[in-house]
């Protein structure tokens, strides 16, 4: 029964420890949201500065490992490079430091009183920012109420003597690092295995000198997360996670060096002789630190080292792109889901505009690949299906009110591009009846054919400038362009009636026609619809 409560304490203290960590990882989420990707792209233009907001970013959630998931997931939706990620994880690996100065601080006698405040914020307080950050005050206080537990549960093993005969083991270096990483592997959190070990530390059962190797060896598990999450990544996702276990590698093997050869423990130890959880935080912090400034200079090197060891593959030329499902909330999810199906979009708009010029030198030449619209189309099909079945999983996902918005303005324009398929689709079958009656279009249909190119033509023209420079000018003009798209194709009908009458045309291409100028006509409300999206997606963005 003292086992059974003991195991129990101990993992119920963990528990709390690492649903404290998702708790402040959910509430940055919150606060942040999309604006992680525009943050990180402008802070990590260089490697020092890609550092701090590492440091930063992983101070804030108390995990170096899901900042480093993040940065595979942003490196491999193309939203991060290789270089910049460098930096990040270096700031990752110093920011989760603070973990183990806050317990050695004993911060987890007002751990309490912290998560109160959290909740209240949470609970009470309506505003969304002011509940994201209540999350992740709450969460800080929850995780080291965790502690707490983890400590009192650790604490009768003083007197245990098959535990202390275990501990004997840790003489041996090799077994200390190997323990260290099997451990932070299983329970895929550095902090938290620290802050065991600083336990430990506390109740007289484990030396600094013993436990520094077990922190490198905590140091290299810690990198088990970004392998498994970088698995099915791509080529440069997988180079992210390489580095950072050469980091933490190339760190173990330099400070075990150190120790081994100078009285490094010695020296650390003598500033907080009597808190042996200062001690270890002291040895992590600089540990951290100095293998960043050892290592930071070589950061282009390790990103070559990781490009040499993993070589890139031959790739087709138009990756596919697969929506981030979100089983599990992880920080920059929400951002890389919705990059993603930005992405998608894009693709369905350029094959949208592919397909179009290919109906219309079917409309006017009549000759055209009509295999190569269907095929397109059944492209365009396929992207809007990926998007409609990854929407609900990307929805349901913690997110801000507006990355929320966005959320559904991207959904209103894979509509709008799935149907402009659909309309491109009917403009090839109209070419095709004409082919295959022999009916001949008259020279003054043409010129109308033409002059709808035209303002399809500038309306397209006009997308890009509103999705960059977001000017209501811009949307006024798209207006007025649909105005005369609808003038013009009503002038064209009745024009044709005209010659139906006069028989220049017989009644069946008259028809054809008819149908010709609605699917025209219905394309332009499409596009004037993807202006008002983008006007107002750039709207929540900003």
């Amino acid at each position: 029964m003292m086992e059974l409560s003991f195991i129990i304490a101990l993992m119920g203290g963990l528990a709390l420890f690492l649903y404290g960590m998702k708790m402040m990882s959910d509430g940055l989420e919150l606060c942040a949201g999309d604006r992680l990707q525009s943050i990180l792209e402008r802070l990590t233009s260089n490697r020092l500065m890609g550092v701090i907001v590492g440091a930063l970013i992983t101070a804030l959630i108390q995990s170096s490992s899901a900042t480093t998931v993040m940065t595979v997931g942003f490196v491999n939706a193309g939203l991060m490079t290789l270089p910049q990620a460098v930096g990040v994880i270096m700031g990752a690996n110093i920011g989760t430091t603070i973990t183990g100065q806050l317990i050695a601080l004993d911060i987890g006698a007002a751990a309490p009183a912290i998560a109160l405040v959290g909740v209240v914020m949470v609970v009470f307080l309506k505003k969304e920012k002011t509940n994201a950050v209540g999350m992740i005050v709450g969460g800080l206080g929850i995780l080291f109420i965790g502690m707490g537990m983890m400590s009192d549960a650790m604490a009768p093993l003083r007197n245990d003597p098959t535990f202390l005969s275990l501990i004997t083991a840790f003489n041996n270096p090799i077994i200390a690092v190997l323990t260290g990483a099997v451990f932070t592997a299983i329970i895929q959190s550095s902090s938290a295995s620290i802050g065991i070990l600083q336990t430990l530390a506390n109740n007289g059962l484990i030396t600094l000198q013993h436990s520094v190797f077990i922190l490198f060896g905590m140091n290299i598990g810690t990198c088990i997360t970004a392998v498994l999450s970088s698995l099915s990544s791509s080529r440069n996702a997988k180079r992210v996670a390489l580095v950072h276990l050469l980091f933490n590698i190339g760190g173990a093997l330099l400070f075990s060096v150190a120790v081994l050869a100078l009285p490094l423990t010695a020296w650390i130890a003598q500033f907080t002789p009597a808190n042996p959880a200062a001690q270890i935080a002291n040895f992590h912090t600089l540990f951290n630190v100095v293998t960043t400034l050892v290592l930071l200079p070589l950061g282009n090197g390790l990103a070559a080292l990781s490009m040499k060891l993993l070589p890139q593959e031959k790739e087709v030329s138009v990756p596919a792109i697969e929506i981030t499902r979100i089983p599990e909330q992880r920080l920059g999810n929400v951002t890389i889901s919705l990059h993603e199906i930005s992405e998608l979009l894009n693709r369905m708009y350029n094959l949208v505009q592919s397909s179009l010029d290919e109906a219309f030198r079917g409309l006017t030449t009549l000759e055209w690949d009509k295999e190569k619209i269907l095929e397109q189309e059944s492209e365009i099909d396929a992207m809007h299906r990926k998007i409609i079945d990854a929407i609900p999983y990307v929805a349901t996902a913690r997110m801000n009110v507006e990355d929320s918005r966005r959320l559904n303005i991207l959904f209103k324009i894979n509509n709008d591009l799935e149907r402009m398929g659909d309309h491109v689709l009917n403009l090839s079958e109209h070419a095709s009846q004409i082919l295959k009656e022999k009916q001949k279009i008259t020279p003054e249909a043409h010129q109308e054919l033409a002059d709808l190119r035209t303002i399809l033509d500038q309306t397209a023209a006009l997308l890009p400038a509103i999705e960059e420079y977001h000017q209501p000018a811009t949307l006024q003009h798209i207006d007025q362009l649909e105005e005369q798209m609808d003038q013009c194709c009503e002038k064209s009908r009745q024009d044709q009636i005209k010659r139906l009458r006069s028989q220049q045309i017989d009644g069946s291409l008259c028809v054809v026609f008819s149908e010709v100028l609605t699917d025209l006509e219905r394309i332009h409300d499409h596009y004037h619809n993807l202006a008002q999206q983008l006007y107002h997606e750039e709207m929540t963005a900003s």
